[in-house]
């Protein structure tokens, strides 16, 4: 990929993380910089999904260090987090995007996009409303925004979700499998839309099972499985050429199935 990578935005140092005696992080450290897409692949169970739900506050994590940029989210071991303060301002710096939309059932289209700028932000009302309609066009999605979430496809759904995240203008963001709750023919329209917020230089954590789609959009490729980062590196090694004996045999299970 042709990009200027540039300063850290995420920068995780250690992070352990626990559910009872299951130890489902085992001091997992990474650095995601500004423009830089990365594609997180393994095996259920290795940890992917926590990992990003620790890096966005849905889960504490029980000790290391998480940054955006120059704001510390938590550090030390056990980890202490940040003032409530400082915990706002980074809920700001990043976007998620769910397996399973998320979206408000009893909001319009428009007003599950509008709703975090206006309550979050403080963006005027009809402010909220011109940039919410610039990210449906965006998405393919400018006719529907009187719609409401019952009344799309799943695929039309996530897209909304993806313009939903974006409406905060997030440095970052993430995806936890965001195409597998979808049939197949739908895969192909959040792919299309994650397509062009990589050339967009969009910074984005993608947790996939999509491998030509990791291959193809990523900038890196991280390896989980038990818990720990196994291998990284360009998408043509780590998914072309892998060196660690998980990687080879998760990809030759993958490819089977």
């Amino acid at each position: 990929m042709d990009k200027q990578i540039k300063a850290p935005l995420l920068t995780m140092q250690g992070v352990c993380k626990s559910f009872g005696k299951l130890e489902v992080l085992k001091g997992i450290s990474l650095t995601v910089s500004q423009g830089e897409v990365v594609a997180v692949i393994g095996p259920s169970g290795s940890g992917k999904s926590t990992l990003l739900r620790c890096a966005t506050l849905l889960e504490h994590i029980d000790s290391g260090c998480i940054r955006y940029g120059d704001l510390t989210m938590a550090e030390g071991s056990p980890a202490v987090y940040a003032d409530k303060q400082t915990l706002q301002k980074i809920r700001t710096q990043f976007g998620l995007v769910f397996q399973n939309f998320n979206l408000f059932p009893h909001f319009s289209v428009l007003r599950n996009l509008t709703e975090a700028p206006v309550r979050v932000l403080g963006q005027p009302k009809e402010e909220a409303e011109v940039s919410a309609g610039r990210l449906l066009e965006k998405v393919g999605l400018a006719d529907r925004a009187d719609a409401y979430p019952y009344q799309l496809s799943g695929g039309q759904q996530q897209r909304v979700a993806i313009a939903r995240a974006l409406a905060l203008n997030p440095g970052l963001l993430f995806f936890d499998e965001p195409t597998s709750a979808l049939d197949p023919e739908l895969t192909g329209e959040i792919l299309k839309v994650i397509r062009s917020l990589a050339a967009d230089h969009m910074t984005m954590v993608i947790v996939t099972h999509e491998m030509a789609f990791a291959r193809d959009v990523a900038d890196r490729v991280i390896f989980m499985d038990g818990g720990v980062i196994v291998e990284e590196g360009l998408p043509e090694e780590v998914l072309g050429r892998p060196r660690n004996e998980r990687t080879r045999a998760f990809l030759e299970r993958f490819n089977q199935g």
